[in-house]
């Protein structure tokens, strides 16, 4: 089988989360930078690594890294790389996107028009034409630059992986899936412990819950780019790799995960989100709000994207809602409380100092997720 490095982006500050999901998927890291992790693997670990990563972006090939401080040495290092490995004579071929960090070249347009023309000189001489229609299957690059060192990569993925197929609907600011995901693995949290989202929005940390909770791969419902890459990874990689995520489905779990939210427009659309995601049986989704959030049993969780305030309207009404969740959560019997929020007050207004505060980039938004860890639950006697 064809060897590769494999490059997975990720949000900034989860970069651990994910490399521990590839150690485990099998793989061995290579590097581990900011906002990406990078492996080595063969095609099936392409075709898995799309289907089973929960955490990832992306899945790109690395087609090379190289040192370039003018555009001249950008176009002739890239033109150096060996593009005919990986692209036909009909293929469509553009660099999608360029990200410059501390680095000499920084105009992500130039950067991009560059290099389309270095690759369409290389693959001139090889496929001796001077023209090429482009007609073929999509083939976008993705390339970064920090402090001068330029890394190329062959997006496998298409759509991001984010895009599991099952959210057709979603709330005002929704929290994206792998991102959900990531914060899940972060906490303690297991199939055998209640989850419950108080502001569940279109229903993201439940389902996900559910589907970890049922060992459903995030990908094994939807299609990625490089499906149809023949030749470079044959069709029967990829049906044996969804084989594999449909064999470790477990239906037969029965979680108490748990959904709220005060808009029963939401409760409704986080219900059939959970239906397209094939878990609506393992979610009690119900209009409440957080006044209204109480449980019986201990040592259960909230995980929960509550409003941050992002409009100036909204901002006035923020310590009120921080003091009611701090109050609500002291009346949980040994609960935990992780909390993902870009509102600044929110230890102060909750009336406690969270017992670890990990920074995350939510896109360009800079958030912090709380965690106020309850008592472990006693060890059950065998």
């Amino acid at each position: 089988m064809r060897k590769f490095e494999l490059i997975a982006p990720c949000h900034f500050g989860l970069e651990a989360v994910l490399k521990k999901e590839i150690i485990e998927l099998g793989y061995d890291i290579t590097s581990v930078e900011d906002g990406r992790v990078t492996f080595f693997g063969d095609e099936e670990a392409l075709c898995r690594a799309n289907i089973f990563l929960r955490t990832a972006e992306r899945i790109l090939i690395k087609i090379g890294s190289f040192k370039a401080t003018t555009y001249e040495e950008l176009f002739q290092a890239t033109k150096a790389l060996p593009w005919e490995e990986y692209i036909p004579k009909d293929g469509k071929f553009w660099v999608a996107k360029a990200a410059s960090v501390k680095s000499k070249l920084f105009s992500p347009s130039d950067i991009q028009s560059i290099m389309k023309k270095a690759m369409v000189e290389r693959l001139k001489g090889v496929y001796h034409t001077n023209w090429f229609d482009e007609d073929g299957e999509h083939f976008p690059i993705r390339v970064f630059l920090m402090k001068d060192e330029v890394t190329v990569g062959l997006d496998s993925t298409g759509d991001s992986l984010h895009k599991r197929g099952y959210r057709k609907l979603t709330a005002k600011a929704p929290i994206a899936e792998n991102l959900a995901a990531a914060l899940i693995m972060l906490t303690p949290w297991n199939k055998d412990r209640i989850l419950v989202d108080p502001f569940c929005g279109s229903g993201t940390f439940p389902i996900e819950a559910a589907m970890m909770a049922a060992n459903m791969a995030p990908g094994m419902n939807r299609s990625f780019r490089a499906e149809n890459w023949s030749h470079i990874i044959g069709k029967n990689i990829w049906y044996d790799a969804f084989d594999e995520a449909r064999e470790l489905v477990d239906m037969s779990v029965e979680p108490d995960i748990q959904g709220y939210d005060i808009d029963g427009s939401m409760v409704a659309i986080a219900r059939e989100n959970a239906k397209l995601a094939g878990v609506e049986k393992m979610i009690h989704f119900q209009k409440r709000g957080l006044e209204q959030l109480s449980h019986a049993k201990k040592y259960g969780f909230i995980i929960t994207n509550p409003p941050y305030g992002e409009r100036l309207e909204e901002k006035k009404d923020m310590p009120a809602l921080y003091t009611e969740i701090g109050r609500k959560y002291k009346e949980l019997d040994a609960w935990s409380l992780y909390m993902i929020t870009a509102y600044e007050q929110a230890e102060r207004d909750i009336g406690r100092k969270a017992d670890k505060n990990r920074k995350i980039y939510n896109g360009m938004m800079k958030t912090y997720f709380y965690q106020f860890m309850g008592p472990k639950p006693p060890r059950r006697e065998k």
